[in-house]
């Protein structure tokens, strides 16, 4: 092999090495911009949050007042619009009721899905099963299987819980 022969090789895959980086940089700028892939981020954000924030309004520790009190509290930071406003209402009579029972629940979601999505209104909807594991002052606790609807809004601090509707589990499959 020549010199020249080495040094032609030599260019020819720096060359081919140059091109297939360019085309690596032009297939991520593609990617980065494409609104599809915005779309999954939004949907994904919108799912986590609203799993997130259902299940803090199916818990609460009802061992004291200081305990409702913060549950409450956390309750109002899950939610807003039309919920956020009747939680605020309701929020010293739902305190009393709470602390008198002294149960606690604590929620879990075990499935949910986005059933729509519209990021130019920054809405959702989400259905979801949440099973509540309810612990009396006395008595035998147990476990409960619910299901919801639940609206989303995109806000400054994430998604949150708009509305929330129960959704009765039918005797039928």
């Amino acid at each position: 092999m020549t010199t020249r022969t080495r040094t032609l090789g030599g260019w020819a895959v720096l060359l081919a090495a140059a091109l297939i980086c360019a085309l690596g940089g032009w297939s991520y700028a593609q990617a980065r911009g494409d609104g599809d892939l915005a779309y999954a981020k939004s949907r994904d954000t919108a799912l986590a949050d609203g799993k997130r924030h259902l299940a803090r309004l199916n818990s609460l520790d009802g061992k004291d007042a200081r305990s409702v009190d913060a549950g409450l509290g956390a309750w109002l930071a899950a939610s807003t619009g039309p919920l956020h406003d009747q939680l605020k209402r309701t929020r010293s009579k739902d305190a009393t009721e709470l602390t008198k029972s002294a149960s606690t629940a604590k929620g879990e979601v075990t499935d949910a899905a986005l059933t729509a999505l519209d990021e130019r209104t920054g809405t959702a909807e989400m259905i979801a099963t949440v099973d509540v594991e309810v612990t009396p002052r006395t008595g035998k606790g147990g476990t409960e299987r619910k299901r919801f609807e639940a609206t989303l809004a995109r806000t400054a601090d994430g998604w949150k819980v708009k509305a929330l509707t129960a959704i009765p589990v039918g005797s039928g499959t």
